[in-house]
This record gives C-alpha cells, sequence and structure tokens, in this order.
C-alpha cells in the first residue's frame, strides 16, 4: 500500500510536526548487500540496518522462523526462543521475569521484540550489543541465569540439526556458499535475520499519521496524542521518532549513541541505590552515576506486554502513567522502601505533570492505538509446526 500523502498533507500541524523527516522520502534505500528484500514497509520507511555479513533472504527469514519456536535449541528440549516472547503478547511472555529452561528465574522482564531490527542497541541495560547475532548468543548461552542453557553444546546442537533432513534442506537453501551450512553459528545469522522481520507499522495510529485514514483515531486517542507529545508531558523525548523508543538504526546510518535513563523506579538508601540484583548500566561500567539506568523500550504493542517496566513491577498502563505524573516512584514499605521522586540519580527529563480530569484515561487510549492487530496475528511470524485450522 502507498503513503497517501494528499490527506496527510491536511492532517493536523501536530501530526506533521511529529512525522519523522524521513517520511517524505519517496524511496527506500536498499539493501547494503545489494539485494532486495520486501520488508513490508510504508513508502518513505527506511528498513531496518542489516550488518554485511548476514544479508537477508526470504530462506533464511524461514529457517530463522522455524528455529525461533525450535524447543531442540534448549539443552533439554522444553523450550524455544518463543517460550520467552509470544507473537500474541506482542513477543513478550506476560511474566514479570522470565523463567529459563531449567525452572530458573530470570533477573529481567522479557522485552518485546515489536521493530526489533531497528534498534541500535539491544538488551536493557548493555551499550556494547549492537547485533542480533550478538544479543542471540546470550538466551542460547548464558549460564547464570540459565535460559536456553546451550553453552558448551553448540556444536552437539549442530548435528542434532544436522540429522534432520528437512533443517539440512532449509540450512542448504539460506546458506549455499557456507561449506558447513548446518553450524551453531548459522542457527545464530537465521534467527536475527527472522527477527528483523518482525515489523509493526500498522497501528490505528500508523494508519492515521502515515496512511491519511484521519477517522482511525478516536477523539481520546487525538487527545491523548497531544498529551503524549506536549512539553508538558515530555514523553516523546524519551520513547522518541516512528518507533516510539531510544535511538534506533536504519539501513545508510551510522550506529548513534546509546542512551539509558533512571527512572527514579527505587531509592534504597537516599543515594539513588537500586535493588542489588539488577543495577542497570552500572553493572557495565561500575560507575556510580550509571546505577538504575535502562534503555527505553519501544511502546509499540504497549497495550499487549504487561508487566512493565525492566523489573516487570508495575501491572497497568495507569500504575505506569501515576509513576510518571509523579516523577517517581515512592514505595512506602518493604525491602524495596524509599521515594525514587528524589533520587540524585533520577533523569532530568522525569519532572512529573498534572493531569486534568479524563486526560489520563486519554492517554491510555493514546497508547491503546500503537496495537498492531495485524502484526501479533501475522501468519509470517507464527508457528510453523502448528497445524492450521485448513490443514483439517
Amino acid at each position: 500500500m502507498l503513503v497517501s500523502f494528499r490527506p496527510l498533507a491536511r492532517a493536523s500541524l501536530l501530526v506533521i510536526l511529529v512525522a519523522p523527516a524521513y517520511l517524505l522520502a519517496m524511496q527506500s534505500p536498499r539493501p547494503t548487500d545489494g539485494t532486495e528484500y520486501d520488508w513490508g514497509l510504508p513508502l518513505g520507511l527506511a528498513p531496518p540496518w542489516v550488518p554485511p555479513d548476514n544479508p537477508m533472504s526470504p530462506a533464511k527469514v524461514e529457517l530463522g522462523r522455524r528455529l525461533f519456536y525450535e524447543k531442540r535449541l534448549s539443552a533439554n528440549q522444553t523450550l524455544s526462543c518463543s517460550g520467552c516472547h509470544r507473537p500474541e503478547l506482542a513477543f513478550t511472555d506476560g511474566r514479570r521475569v522470565s523463567v529459563g529452561s531449567t525452572g530458573e528465574s530470570l533477573v529481567r522482564n522479557a522485552m518485546s521484540l515489536t521493530n526489533v531490527g531497528f534498534n541500535s542497541h539491544l538488551t536493557w541495560a548493555d551499550p556494547e550489543i549492537e547485533r542480533l547475532e550478538k544479543q542471540m548468543l546470550i538466551p542460547l548461552l548464558s549460564r547464570d541465569p540459565v535460559e536456553l542453557g546451550l553453552a558448551g553444546r553448540e556444536r552437539e546442537t549442530a548435528l542434532l540439526l544436522g540429522s534432520d533432513p528437512a533443517y539440512r534442506d532449509l540450512f542448504q537453501k539460506a546458506f549455499p556458499e557456507d561449506p558447513e551450512t548446518v553450524s551453531f553459528d548459522n542457527v545464530v545469522r537465521a534467527l536475527a535475520a527472522f527477527q528483523r522481520t518482525l515489523i509493526s507499522f500498522n497501528s490505528p495510529y500508523d494508519r492515521f499519521v502515515y496512511f491519511g485514514e484521519h477517522e482511525a483515531l478516536s477523539e481520546s486517542q487525538r487527545k491523548g496524542m497531544r498529551l503524549f507529545f506536549s512539553d508538558r508531558l515530555n514523553c516523546s523525548r524519551c520513547h522518541a521518532g516512528s518507533n516510539f523508543s531510544g535511538p534506533v538504526r536504519r539501513q545508510g546510518e551510522k550506529a548513534p549513541r546509546a542512551r539509558f535513563h533512571n527512572t527514579g523506579l527505587y531509592d534504597l538508601d537516599g543515594r539513588g541505590r537500586y535493588p542489588g540484583e539488577d543495577t542497570g548500566l552500572k553493572e557495565r561500567t561500575g560507575k556510580r552515576r550509571d546505577m538504575g539506568r535502562f534503555r527505553a523500550p519501544t511502546l509499540r504493542n504497549i497495550e499487549l506486554t504487561a508487566p512493565y517496566m525492566h523489573d516487570g513491577s508495575m501491572e497497568s498502563l495507569s500504575e505506569v502513567i501515576d509513576h510518571y505524573a509523579r516523577g517517581g516512584r515512592n514505595i512506602q514499605s518493604g525491602a524495596h522502601q524509599g521515594d525514587g521522586s528524589r533520587s540524585p540519580r533520577k533523569s532530568r527529563l522525569l519532572m512529573g505533570f498534572d493531569l486534568q480530569p479524563g486526560e489520563k484515561d486519554d492517554l491510555i487510549e493514546f497508547l491503546k492505538s500503537l496495537t498492531d492487530r495485524n502484526f501479533v496475528t501475522d501468519p509470517r511470524f507464527t508457528n510453523p509446526f502448528l497445524r492450521s485450522p485448513d490443514d483439517g
């Protein structure tokens, strides 16, 4: 479908101002490997950056889709990537924190994979992870805590998959020039390629802004949109651009600087301390000033991805908005007691704000307008091992 620029020209001034400049480009750049790949993007939206050593192909993506749902990618063959990233939940799992293949609880909430290929940096708080190929090694190989538990079993896993004729054929089609087609490295490459296709730009908000469908948003959602982009609430300072997230990287662009924020969730000691099990960016840098700093995730499909925050400690969008309106969370009792609004480590962007009657409801309605129902039911992303009702 082509973007209708004529209706867009009649949209409100607000919408025109918040629409990124690259939406006005008339042609998306081609992939860096020189091949055509159909990303299914609206005209004018550039596709995500793809590393030159892992070019896209339909065969590689299809292999990656199967591997994403493959339980043989866990040491005990009980869990697949989809166990923590369910499509109906916008590729999250609905848990406060995820649970690995051995039943061990992980530390953080599973991030949505919505538009994950556009992220310039990955995971909640690691400035060194800029490629999906590198990020994939964490769930596959981590030992503490165990997620899929394949550390030390890489060769064994490749041999297991290679013993399956169907997989041998899929790997050969995906990596025709590789002398060792069924390899652990190619497992990682295929998974990364599939995840780059998890693209969501067909929400009511998108139809309103990019396709000129002025009835796509209700009056309440339009009010909420104005609030979201207003200087008073300042939401879009962190959840910015077409992905409503931190920095993104598209084809032809250099990697931007990573950004992390302390949002005043905790202050255990009056000096900004976070719970010892997860101190955010500080774990990587060792610097006190990085205590409690995390990356801003996408708000696309946020309606489907509760609970919220890096530790899943907020159950509802209403609770999240109350937290930001207050300028930090005040936990009045228990092990995490403390007033995050007074934290000296809190981001200067988190100033708090007042909401008039009805405004919180309007803001929630706007956030719901970022839900892309077609994305979470798209057959290109679903489990290929499940029989379709049409199969009889």
